[in-house]
């Protein structure tokens, strides 16, 4: 028999958002999702017309989440799961309601504006039994996943150094006010404290920990302003002191020119070490001490399920980052299916959730404290 699909409604994402178009596209990639409501918009006429855009029926387009979670609670064809795509300030809200109202969340990261709010949404997630998806795409991709796995299997040795940055240069010069994204993105009311910190740092440091699966105990931070009058950090140098002994350094900006989107990690130990760039996510580089630099690729031969399992074409077909994202809600998919019939996915151990989101809003305020402290090692 077929399996259903998912029934889904987002909050966010209307007309000129960039991210709930990226979250649609990989919701449909694997064809696991069917989106049948939205509150696509705080303004009402937005709403209307980008649910219009969508084809979704006028009478699951809503001008409030609030309207929207109740009309879809008491629908035999309601909504299953909510997916939040609006700025930061707006995710706390949203999911609780959802929460509250016994309804799976799909969320953007980070997870929430304050260690506060995410610690409260923890305790609603565990009370409430409901699914909570964070959506930390870059986790997705196989050879991340075929990292990870190398790292498990000791192919490193003991780790000793970790390395992660994620350079941008599209916020050098002050954004005018009409450009969305930089708008919320700089305005602590909606993004939080924290500017290219919570925006991409969270992303590098997630990487860090998902690969290497050890806990980061200190953090030594500089941040800075560089552009006038620019309320939030747009550049972010932290040290890190892993659990294990490893030692990492923490690198993200987004006023760096000629940087597009250059997430990359290196990670070495005492046998070996691997190296990702999300700019090229179909090749690793793995190197073992006095042995010649190995180029691994994107392939199903590659000896890893988990890996495989995110590959939609042969080797040497690109695939990059909606084939990631969509990797994330394939997983999403199986683990809801799972939980339907009482059983636990596989993937779950996989997919970051709340925990994740949890430690790294821990990030963010022992980064924040850190460097307003000039720079004192500060526990997360």
């Amino acid at each position: 028999m077929t399996t259903p699909k998912i029934r889904y409604a987002m909050v966010g994402g209307g007309r000129g958002a960039f991210i709930g178009a990226v979250h649609r596209i990989a919701a449909r990639i694997d064809d696991r999702f069917e989106l049948v409501a939205g509150a696509l918009s705080s303004k009402p006429d937005i709403a209307q017309a980008s649910a219009a855009d969508l084809h979704i029926a006028a009478d699951r387009a809503y001008t409030s989440y609030e309207d929207m979670i109740r009309a879809e609670k008491s629908r035999p064809d309601g909504a299953q799961v909510v997916v939040i795509v609006t700025p930061n300030h707006m995710h706390f809200p949203v999911a609780k309601a959802c929460l509250e109202a016994g309804m799976d969340v799909i969320c953007d990261k980070p997870v929430t504006r304050t260690l506060e709010e995410a610690l409260e949404l923890e305790k609603l997630v565990q009370s409430s039994g409901c699914f909570f998806g964070l959506t930390h795409n870059y986790s997705g991709y196989p050879l991340v996943r075929y990292a990870r796995e190398l790292v498990a299997q000791g192919k490193l040795g003991k780790l000793r150094v970790v390395q992660a940055e994620y350079p941008q240069e599209w916020l050098t010069e002050a954004a005018g006010d009409d450009n969305k994204q930089a708008s919320w993105r700089t305005d602590p009311a909606r993004s939080g404290l924290a500017g290219c910190l919570g925006d991409i740092g969270t992303h590098a440091f997630q990487l860090a920990r998902f690969i290497t699966q050890q806990k980061v105990e200190t953090v030594c931070a500089d941040l800075a302003s560089f552009v006038d009058g620019r309320p939030v950090d747009d550049n972010v140098h932290v040290m890190l002191r892993f659990a294990d002994g490893a030692k990492g350094m923490l690198w993200s900006s987004q006023v760096a020119p000629g940087c597009e989107n250059g997430l990359r990690i290196r990670v070495y130990g005492e046998k070996a070490g691997i190296e990702w760039a999300q700019e090229n996510p179909n090749e690793l580089w793995f190197c073992e001490l006095n042995k010649p630099r190995q180029r691994v690729t994107r392939r199903g031969d590659i000896g890893s399920d988990v890996a495989a399992r995110g590959m939609r074409t042969p080797g040497g077909h690109p695939e990059g980052y909606l084939e990631g994202f969509a990797n994330l809600y394939q997983d999403f998919a199986d683990i809801l299916l799972a939980r339907q019939q009482g059983k636990t996915h596989e993937m779950q151990a996989w997919v970051p959730g709340i925990e994740t989101g949890v430690e790294g809003m821990r990030f963010i305020q022992a980064v924040l404290h850190s460097s307003g402290a000039n720079g004192t090692w500060t526990a997360l």
